[in-house]
């Protein structure tokens, strides 16, 4: 037996609720011979008898009627699947996986979701801690779907990178420390130092910087956890080199210092994801979110 043809099966139940063949075909906007036709070819297919023709009030049968219960739930159903498709279509709903390091998901990225919240609430944003190399493969291997990675990357087959965002990298130093107004390679060179781990990019620049003045200084201990190498820096551990948090940094002048370097260094962020013409609506509607807090 062939499946049951929608339209058949909504024409079965206009039928039932207005009484007549000719009031279905003015509902449905269908001519009546075709309004007929549906009905005849469903009782065919069904091989039962589904509607009783009376003289001024169309009737259905028992089978006619079990159909028709059974079928306002199933035609609801597929409104429903429908809607959740076009709500996905137009990015109104569905998960999102985010990756980004932990300071920008300090400073930047609250901001970032509570607009998201305001403008698409059905969107769930999976945020996870993912080093910018980690991110790029993730990206590559289509388990994540944004990250909010240091640039510049190596170029990646299908991964577009944007610039978003630009921090300043200052110098974090313990408060009771005596340091200049301006930190410079050979001071800080000199001085108990907190790296972020060698495999960051973050690492890089911050050796990058020491080079370029002639210094490769090693530190006490590397951490991929920019709170933690703060909370070391508060208690007098060691100095650090690390982009400054508008959002929280401003409010930390009795735990530490922070001081600007010269020459000047800045770490840059930029949106990655792929092609756009892969990409769901959910996904889009927050890189257009993203877009709107571009800074660089």
């Amino acid at each position: 037996m062939r499946q049951l043809n929608l339209d058949q099966l909504r024409t079965l139940i206009a039928i039932v609720d207005l009484g007549t063949f000719s009031a279905a075909a003015k509902a449905l906007h269908l001519a009546q011979p075709t309004v007929s036709l549906h009905i005849s070819e469903l009782e065919s297919r069904l091989e039962a008898p589904l509607v009783v023709r009376g003289n001024r009030r169309i009737t259905p049968t028992a089978a006619g009627a079990a159909l028709v219960e059974r079928g306002r739930k199933l035609l609801r159903d597929t409104d429903d699947a429908v809607e959740a498709v076009k709500r996905q279509a137009e990015g109104r709903t569905g998960r999102v996986r985010l990756g980004t390091s932990t300071g920008v998901l300090v400073d930047l990225l609250p901001q970032v979701l509570e607009a998201l919240g305001a403008e698409h609430s059905g969107i769930d944003v999976e945020v996870s801690i993912r080093g910018s190399y980690e991110a790029m493969e993730r990206l590559a291997a289509g388990t994540l779907d944004i990250g909010l990675v240091a640039i510049p990357q190596p170029p990646v087959r299908g991964i577009v990178v944007t610039p978003w965002c630009e921090q300043p990298m200052m110098a974090f130093v313990p408060p009771r420390w005596k340091a200049p107004k301006r930190v410079t390679p050979a001071w800080l060179a000199a001085q108990p130092l907190i790296f972020n781990e060698a495999t960051t990019h973050m690492y890089r620049l911050t050796m990058e910087w020491f080079a370029e003045a002639g210094f490769a200084p090693r530190a006490r201990i590397e951490l991929n956890y920019d709170a933690a190498i703060r909370s070391l820096v508060a208690a007098g551990y060691g100095a650090a080199l690390l982009p400054l948090q508008q959002s929280t940094d401003n409010v930390r002048g009795d735990r530490m210092r922070i001081l600007p370097v010269s020459p000047k260094l800045t770490r840059r962020v930029g949106i990655a994801h792929r092609q756009h013409a892969t990409l769901d609506g959910a996904t889009l509607s927050v890189l257009k979110v993203l877009t709107m807090f571009r800074q660089a």
